[in-house]
């Protein structure tokens, strides 16, 4: 399969070969690894992936120098010709401060750093992402953040529920996010952002005590909707 997925790497990350593990034990390829630095993506990537992490040290903002990198404006170019990307904690945060992705990551209630497996509920089959889930389908994946706290103001968290573009829910309040908000989509579907790590739940042999395998289904949906395109 000629399935080409690209795992950008930023000073600080520290999920970005867990990332490009994962992608690889999925699909069978090897992921190609970006540095933060360069201005231009491999050719013909059709999957990006903005791992977890503490980019930049987490100076001024979660994500926020991060999202001004040289990679940034060539990943935003992608998404808007519609190749999917994933972030993923560290990586949400980027998405948002990009502008890619709406809302913001606060600080989390409590002002404690969360680090457990928690339950999910899927709230939209229709992405890339999440069309091989069933509505309602309960996901048990890990999470570990300090600044998960997902904020939005009321007419924009409307217009996510309207829209359909909320992918995944926490079942019970983790860090305080509105509405329970774990992972939101893109108008286009095509950009996913996220607090938990599907990557950190990929195989029951290593990740027994985080959460099984449930975010391996994440990973194949994304490669199920590409082959059939």
């Amino acid at each position: 399969m000629g399935f080409r997925a690209g795992v950008v790497t930023f000073p600080g990350s520290n999920c970005d070969r867990d990332m490009a593990v994962a992608l690889e034990a999925v699909s069978g390829v090897p992921a190609i690894r970006i540095w933060h630095g360069d201005a231009k993506l491999p050719d013909g990537l059709d999957f990006i992936a903005l791992p977890g992490g503490f980019s930049y040290g987490d100076y001024l903002r979660s994500g926020a120098m991060a999202a001004r990198s040289p990679v940034l404006r060539a990943v935003i170019n992608a998404a808007e010709r519609g190749v999917p990307v994933l972030g993923v904690c560290n990586g949400f945060q980027v998405l948002t401060e990009s502008g890619l992705l709406p809302g913001a990551l606060m600080r989390n209630a409590g002002q404690t750093f969360v680090c457990r497996t928690v339950d999910l509920e899927v709230a939209n089959t229709a992405s890339v992402f999440t069309q091989g889930f069933e509505a309602g389908q309960q996901l048990r994946i890990p999470v570990a953040h300090h600044d998960g706290n997902y904020f939005a103001d009321e007419a924009t968290l409307d217009a996510l529920e309207a829209e359909g573009r909320v992918a995944f829910r926490y079942l019970k309040d983790v860090n305080g996010s509105r509405r329970n908000i774990a992972g939101v989509l893109s108008a286009n579907g095509r950009v996913l952002g996220m607090m938990p790590h599907p990557e950190r739940a990929i195989e029951p042999a290593a990740h027994r005590s985080l959460g099984g395998k449930d975010g391996r289904g994440l990973f194949e949906n994304v490669i199920r909707s590409l082959v059939a395109a």
